[in-house]
């Protein structure tokens, strides 16, 4: 067993401990995500004491993280281009729709100055509402029984753009 699937192991049974309903949705993103020979790193810091990342085997450009702390479960998708994601955003439940307004904009975008980690932004929109956003922490959500199927879709889907957009 290598040290990725020892510290994977260690995260599932802290999140059995700390959100265990979740166990099933985070196993079955894990061996999608290896089926399409992502790679996974696993850290830990005061905050989070366990973040997965996982990147693509090409370009190494992350797709999700997975934060666990104890309140709970965070995912985070990373977004080549929202704009061709709309259809799923458009229909995202409200409570997702209110946790990208909280997320900071981008600076660059709004102010022409640095963000971070040379972030170019996201700027794009839901509904009515135009967001420009930081890309780095746009789309993190709290993991619940609602927004599930929204992390699923968005997966599915960016992985199927990801091979044109890189």
């Amino acid at each position: 067993m290598s040290n990725t699937e020892y510290q994977f192991n260690d995260f599932l049974d802290f999140l059995g401990k700390v959100c265990s309903e979740h166990t099933s949705f985070v196993m079955e993103i894990h061996e999608i995500l290896l089926k399409k020979d992502c790679k996974v790193k696993i850290t830990s810091t005061k905050a989070y004491p366990f973040q997965i990342a996982y990147t693509m085997p090409k370009t190494r450009k992350g797709i999700l993280n997975f934060y666990l702390r104890k309140k709970g479960l965070k995912v985070r998708i990373t977004l080549v281009d929202p704009a061709k994601h709309s259809d799923i955003l458009n229909r995202l439940p409200e409570s997702m729709v209110q946790q990208i307004d909280k997320k900071d904009a981008c600076r660059k975008i709004v102010e022409g100055c640095e963000c971070l980690d040379n972030c170019i932004g996201f700027d794009f929109h839901i509904g009515e509402t135009h967001y420009t956003k930081c890309r780095f922490y746009c789309f993190q959500f709290d993991v619940d029984a609602e927004s599930i199927p929204f992390f699923f879709e968005l997966l599915e889907s960016e992985l199927k753009e990801r091979p044109t957009a890189q």
